[in-house]
């Protein structure tokens, strides 16, 4: 008992030692930054969608895609590499909503400033060009800028509806309008049509060349994904013979199929980085 009572009052003079010292303060952080699940499902237009939800879904697809091509197999082994590719399938198509809903949305981006400039030099306010947006803008915006005008009659702060809209849209060329609009709104610059009449050719200029070199290697890349997936399909097709599901459920089977889903996985990611465009990067955050 002397010993607990020892160890308390030792504790207690500890405490009171130091909080006689005083501590740094940490320098104040800025706001987190999403993650790269959180800002690929905001590009893709499934922001209600959090990262739990889609890791979820990978899991769940992984499983159930696993199970099925055991069940009818009798592979061990095939339903393993069958979860891997079914837990990539969902990842797979939030990344390729993102892009498609990008490449619209490089396409929109012209109009929608023509339509700030034309509304600026009409006589409307900033605030009046933005909102209006939400009946004469392109179709794919009209949603967030819907949502830009509740925030804005709901807080009465420019700044702040514009930092949330620039987070829902999630678009390194709707970065540059908003600041491009907040600096022009903060100092007073009476050039923001002219801004805004360059910054709509540059855009239209892109989204051409853009397009053009798109085109060009859009059956290339389809070919590689082609070659890729064809070792599978024919495996699949293998999977009716009971001689080639024996040979491929033993240890040298497993190998030869788990070397071969590294080399495909391999294979198809250097594809992808050798014949990409540079995406812009959302550097005004």
């Amino acid at each position: 008992m002397s010993a607990v009572l020892g160890i308390l009052l030792g504790a207690g003079v500890f405490l009171v030692w130091w909080s006689f010292w005083a501590r740094e303060a940490r320098p104040a952080t800025g706001p987190r930054r999403p993650g790269r699940l959180r800002e690929m499902l905001v590009q893709a237009d499934l922001d209600r969608v959090g990262p739990a939800g889609l890791v979820a879904a990978c899991a769940a697809a992984g499983v159930l895609s696993g199970l099925l091509v055991s069940a009818t197999s009798g592979a061990t082994v095939l339903g393993v590499c069958s979860a891997l590719f079914g837990a990539w399938v969902p990842v797979a198509v939030v990344r390729q909503r993102a892009l498609t809903r990008g490449a619209a949305m490089r396409e929109v981006w012209p109009d929608v400033v023509d339509q700030l400039r034309s509304a600026i030099r009409a006589g409307m306010s900033l605030p009046e060009a933005l909102i209006q947006l939400q009946y004469r803008g392109p179709e794919p915006v009209r949603p967030a800028f819907a949502r830009f005008a509740a925030d804005y009659r709901a807080s009465g702060q420019l700044q702040g509806a514009l930092t949330l809209l620039k987070d829902r849209l999630a678009d390194p060329v709707a970065d540059n309008i908003v600041e491009a609009l907040r600096v022009t709104r903060e100092v007073g610059g009476t050039d923001l049509g002219r801004l805004l009449g360059t910054l709509s050719e540059f855009l239209r200029e892109n989204a051409r060349t853009r397009g053009e070199l798109e085109a060009r290697q859009s059956w290339t890349v389809n070919a590689a994904r082609l070659a890729v997936a064809a070792p599978w399909i024919v495996l699949l097709l293998m999977t009716t013979q009971p001689a080639a599901i024996r040979a491929y459920d033993t240890p040298a089977g497993a190998a030869v199929l788990l070397g071969g889903l590294l080399v495909s996985v391999a294979a198809y990611r250097l594809m992808l980085r050798i014949g990409a465009l540079p995406e812009p990067r959302r550097v005004l955050r």
